[in-house]
């Protein structure tokens, strides 16, 4: 007997439909899997039959074929021994045959007929809906992955007798509730507050956030790069569902949910400088996301910048532009998100003091200029903003009245996004750095006192296309800030000020 159920599968971020046929025929007891499965999907058979026999059921003695089509797409995980139990359960007679004919079972077992939770659950349900799926039987431990998706009915397994119950009806599975979306008030570990002195630094972490550009904070040691990298996660705009669910779907590949299923504030990676390359842009053999694309749409923080190995930081050029990664080995070809703000931060020399007031730096000249071409130019063209963090003196250090709090600095921000988006409305892009150089020459077009002012500072610094083309986007961000809809020239003067490595270049 023939028996069909539907289940799904995963290519990166990327769902497809599977089809589970399971046959059995007459002739020495054999059981072989075929459709192109991995490891996972082979090792199966002895999970399946042990959790079938250990819920009291009949475990088929005949030749078994099990199919996953599409042949041709790999099978990869044991996302699909709930689905194949199912099915040898229907095509044994112990199930009625259309009992899922309407519905996607996913799912990995244990030997005594738990149900296991697995990975991507959400964009497996996401991409099965968009194929006309409205009913799923899941892991009741990824319920909460999948519950605020409102035109999906999910229904969670915790054992193998409860889905047979189910789909016999003889005792339903209760459909899990829905939830609403409602940003929570979180709580910050950093607060921009908190952070003594460094006003310059504060307001260029604004205009950064508040344009989505990238940032790169240059200090001695102890001058609180660390804290207001830290601290910029609290004035990022609130997270919207859509961006939810689309950060969630990276983790829950990667296998990373947290707790309540769904993300609810955007991401901070920080990888240690000694990462390799496919940490950090994604690989190994199943081609997994990296933390570029695990902090798409937040904050990727990378300390001790010149530190990390040369490769590494030229493989972060392509995606700092396209916003998109892909990762290709052998077995697999993905290409995950990597839309992030780029947060980096480093010291003036290997020593540390270079400029201080209070240390003497013991590098020489070349060792400085040495350290700071571990950073290439093109990738310095990539980073919006350069700011330069003097020492905290001790009477900014003891100070009692706070600064601004993150709430504040926040509204700000929101608004400013608010008028980028509606200045964007309908041309596909949300924030000024996403501008392209059509859309930067029509909304960032400097007057004539403006561009005598951008000439000079393009001859002087020996600015490449890219970097005048940053200082342009960081204007508009200012202007933006300041609620002015004219670039003024003093904007665009502050925005030449962050270019402080290029100033370095031509000391």
């Amino acid at each position: 007997m023939l028996a069909r159920v539907y289940s799904h599968g995963l290519s990166g971020i990327a769902g497809f439909p599977v089809l589970v046929e399971a046959d059995l025929a007459t002739g020495l007891p054999a059981y072989e899997t075929v459709g192109l499965p991995d490891a996972a999907v082979r090792e199966s058979r002895e999970r399946i039959r042990s959790a079938i026999k250990n819920s009291g059921f009949d475990f088929p003695v005949s030749r078994i074929t099990i199919n996953l089509a599409p042949a041709g797409m790999r099978k990869e995980g044991a996302v699909y021994d709930l689905p194949i139990a199912a099915a040898l359960l229907i095509a044994s007679g112990q199930l009625p045959p259309a009992a899922a004919a309407d519905c996607v079972i996913l799912g990995e077992l244990a030997l005594d007929g738990a149900v296991r939770p697995i990975s991507g659950v959400l964009p497996m349900v996401i991409d099965a809906r968009s194929h006309g799926m409205k009913r799923f039987l899941i892991p009741a431990a990824n319920v909460e992955e999948a519950a605020y998706l409102t035109d999906v009915e999910i229904y969670p397994v915790e054992t193998l007798t409860a889905l047979v119950a189910h789909l016999r009806d003889e005792a339903p599975i209760p459909a899990a509730g829905k939830r609403n979306w409602d940003p929570a008030k979180l709580r910050y570990s950093a607060d921009f507050s908190e952070i003594r002195g460094q006003q310059g630094a504060k307001r260029a972490a604004e205009i950064a956030v508040a344009g989505g550009h990238n940032l790169l904070m240059i200090g001695t040691p102890g001058s609180g790069k660390t804290m207001l990298a830290r601290s910029i996660p609290s004035i990022l705009p609130e997270l919207t569902l859509t961006e939810s669910l689309e950060i969630t779907k990276i983790h829950s590949v990667a296998g990373a949910t947290c707790d309540g299923g769904i993300v609810r504030e955007r991401p901070f990676r920080a990888p240690h400088h000694g990462a390799s390359a496919a940490a950090l842009i994604g690989g190994g053999q199943k081609a997994l996301p990296g933390e570029i694309s695990m902090a798409h749409l937040g904050v990727l923080f990378l300390d001790e910048l010149p530190e990390f190995r040369r490769d590494v930081l030229e493989a972060l050029r392509q995606p700092l532009e396209d916003g998109v990664v892909t990762v290709s080995r052998a077995a697999a070809t993905m290409q995950y998100p990597a839309d992030f703000m780029l947060v980096a931060a480093m010291n003036p020399c290997p020593c540390g003091n270079y400029g201080s007031a209070s240390q003497a730096c013991i590098c020489s000249a070349v060792q400085v200029q040495r350290y700071r071409a571990k950073i290439s130019g093109p990738l310095v063209d990539r980073i919006d903003i350069h700011v330069e963090m003097p020492e905290v003196g001790y009477s900014e250090l003891t100070q009692r009245s706070c600064g601004e709090c993150s709430a504040v600095i926040r509204r700000r921000v929101n608004a400013a996004r608010q008028r980028q988006r509606e200045r964007f409305s309908g041309q596909g892009i949300f924030c000024n750095a996403q501008m392209d150089s059509a859309q930067t020459r029509r909304f960032c077009a400097p007057d004539a006192v403006s561009e005598k002012l951008l000439r000079q500072a393009y001859t002087q610094l020996r600015l490449s296309a890219r970097a005048y083309q940053r200082i342009l986007k960081v204007a508009r961000t200012i202007a933006d800030v300041e609620g002015s809809e004219t670039i003024l020239p003093e904007h665009y003067a502050e925005a030449i000020q962050y270019r402080s490595l290029d100033m370095s270049g031509q000391e």
